[in-house]
């Protein structure tokens, strides 16, 4: 019937303060580590339309992922592919878009 005693405000006040400087500290040293490479869009050529024909469902994140690209690069590059007629607006929200194959 015991259990864990209950901390005192001070003692709950540290403890939340340390947790937070080592929570920044985390996310710092990772957003560091992370960097994408490619900025501008990359040349839109066989070996890439070949490698997203292979994907069943084509995300921006999905192609910013495989390409290493950033989202909104990604995002650009499924427009231009979609007015070339490559691929096709499946279904798009206001966040997301969808695309598919064109046949």
């Amino acid at each position: 019937m015991g259990g864990k005693k209950k901390l005192s405000l001070t003692q709950m006040e540290r403890l939340q303060a340390r947790r937070e400087r080592e929570r920044r500290a985390r996310s710092q040293s990772v957003m560091s580590e992370k960097k994408t490479t490619n900025v501008l869009m990359p040349e839109i050529n066989d070996n890439l339309i070949n490698e997203i024909r292979k994907m069943k469902v084509i995300t921006p994140f999905a192609v910013a992922s495989k390409f290493d690209l950033r989202i909104s690069v990604a995002k650009d590059l499924l427009e231009e592919l979609e007015r070339k007629k490559i691929i096709e607006l499946v279904s798009r929200s206001r966040k997301t878009r969808v695309y598919k194959v064109a046949a």
